[in-house]
């Protein structure tokens, strides 16, 4: 367990928080390029490690980011004008192009020299394979964006998706690290497997609840092992992947597509999950595409998402939530699923936002089970504290290839030692994608 203060270091990612402070090192996916689906149209709310923002595209297609409030009197640049290569505040009509610079200023003598002085604070985007991102950290010019795989395929290889998560992101995050839930929480008790299809994997985790968990620091984070009884001669491995600061990669089963997440903190007790899916080796069939739109595997059913509106991430929020029990039903706990909750996402969301909105970890009682938790809070912490005090630059920030890795399950002879055995399993090599078990 944490102590107060360390729960506190770890949860809080807002402007001068020591782990706000880690995320700003990094680029952050803020939005789908097609939540900005052409030039000048209209802006968009964001809200990203507790900061109100507007994004918008301008007349050239560049993508733009500024503080909510305009830098005269305050007004809201959500209701300005996204025109002629800039976004124009409807107060007075001030306008900013993407770097925050005042390029209009009507209101004022024509003689006058004052928008030379006054800007908005703007951040940098990058667009990247369908997703905008977007960097809020203190450097002037900004390192390379991740080589995180499924950033670097074809469209046609890679579906994406969101939901907003009514709890901080840490609490959201550990459980894309937790190997252990998934034979509980995801469990189906007739059926096809929730995960994927059934494989000699899915069987040996779904017989054998208990593993042994290993850890692993690298480069970029934390390799988390989970280690069952295969057969008499092998273990079946399945390992997980964390990446700072806040990706997982979850292993699949057989020849399926690679899947994973990002957290992205919105604020400290909201946050956006990221879900992607992709192939290295060749374009994802309409049948899966179709099947994860519909909410199979990782992803949630885009048919049951709220009404969206034109608050920050208000297209993205779930119809299953605490007021209607999370759809959980009883009938089918009893004959079809272990939760009764409807697919992943919701199994997942229900568990994490009933520990409230930030979960007071003085409280826990940590297993065996929990060793992969245990190793990432204390990768989070040692980072927030050695950026703080010695000014050290988290792993992964200037090292994008160390990002080149995946998750994967794999048997191996029980005298093989799991990270040489895998390492050909968790490399992201362009066009290849070895059969898990």
């Amino acid at each position: 367990m944490l102590t107060a203060e360390e729960n506190e270091t770890l949860c809080r990612v807002g402007p001068g928080s020591a782990m706000g402070d880690v995320f700003r090192q990094y680029w952050l996916p803020i939005l789908l390029s097609s939540e900005l689906p052409e030039a000048d149209c209209p802006p968009l709310r964001v809200r990203v490690l507790g900061e109100e923002l507007i994004a918008f595209r301008q007349t050239d297609s560049a993508i733009g980011l500024l503080a909510n409030a305009c830098p005269h009197r305050g007004a809201s640049l959500f209701f300005g004008r996204n025109e002629d290569r800039g976004l124009r505040c409807v107060y007075h009509g001030w306008k900013f192009d993407t770097s925050g610079a005042c390029v209009d200023m009507p209101n004022e003598p024509a003689e006058s020299n004052f928008k030379h002085k006054v800007r908005a604070l703007a951040y940098p985007c990058r667009e990247r394979n369908g997703v905008i991102w977007a960097y809020l950290g203190p450097r002037t010019e900004p390192g390379p964006l991740p080589d995180i795989e499924w950033s670097l395929l074809p469209p046609s290889q890679v579906y994406i998706s969101k939901r907003f998560q009514n709890c901080n992101w840490a609490q959201a995050l550990e459980g894309g690290i937790d190997s252990s839930h998934s034979a509980f929480l995801h469990a189906t008790l007739s059926g096809p497997p929730i995960l994927g299809d059934a494989t000699r994997g899915m069987d040996i985790r779904m017989r054998e609840k208990h593993a042994h968990f290993e850890t692993l620091q690298t480069s970029y984070g934390t390799a988390v092992a989970a280690r069952r009884d295969a057969d008499t001669d092998h273990f079946y491995w399945r390992i997980t992947q964390f990446l700072m600061p806040s990706y997982t990669l979850v292993p699949p089963y057989g020849e399926s597509a690679v899947g994973g997440h990002i957290w992205v903190p919105l604020d400290d007790q909201t946050t956006m999950a990221w879900t992607f899916t992709w192939h290295p080796a060749r374009a994802l069939t309409q049948a899966e595409v179709t099947g994860m739109r519909n909410g199979k595997g990782l992803h949630y059913d885009l048919r049951k998402l709220r009404p969206a509106t034109s608050a920050p991430d208000g297209a993205w929020k779930l119809t299953a939530g605490p007021e209607n029990d999370y759809l959980r039903d009883r009938a089918a706990m009893r004959t079809e699923s272990f939760s009764g909750l409807p697919g992943v996402a919701i199994q997942d969301a229900a568990a994490q936002e009933s520990m409230g909105a930030i979960y007071n970890r003085v409280q826990e009682h940590l297993g065996a089970s929990d060793a992969g938790i245990i190793q990432v809070r204390k990768q989070w912490l040692d980072a927030a504290q050695a950026l703080r005090e010695r000014g050290v630059i988290p792993a992964g920030v200037d090292d994008p290839a160390a990002y080149r890795v995946r998750a994967a399950g794999v048997i191996l002879p029980k005298a093989t030692d799991w990270v040489q055995g895998s390492a050909d399993w968790l490399a992201a090599r362009e066009g290849v994608l070895l059969q898990s078990a």
